[in-house]
């Protein structure tokens, strides 16, 4: 559960509102998907201009669990 406790410090220092941040975690034999969940109002922070925010973290979370042969991906939902 390192990478969700790594995404949650991220994410933490990114958005405004840190006490609607979700982040669930799956396992399959090739994958760990994370799915994050941020205020709606968190979301423009999240996405920015065509997705550079998010597309940073996933650069940062494969790049951290590359080293152990781990492979990783994110997907961000908006909260109701």
């Amino acid at each position: 559960m390192q990478e969700v406790e790594f995404l949650q410090y991220l994410v933490e220092n990114i958005v405004e509102h840190t006490a609607d941040i979700k982040i669930e975690s799956r396992d399959d034999e090739m994958w760990t998907l994370l799915t994050l969940e941020v205020n709606s109002q968190d979301m423009g922070i999240i996405i920015w201009k065509k997705g550079a925010t998010v597309n940073a973290l996933r650069s940062i979370l494969r790049l951290q669990w590359m080293k152990i042969g781990k492979k990783i991906t994110l997907k961000v939902l908006e909260q109701e």
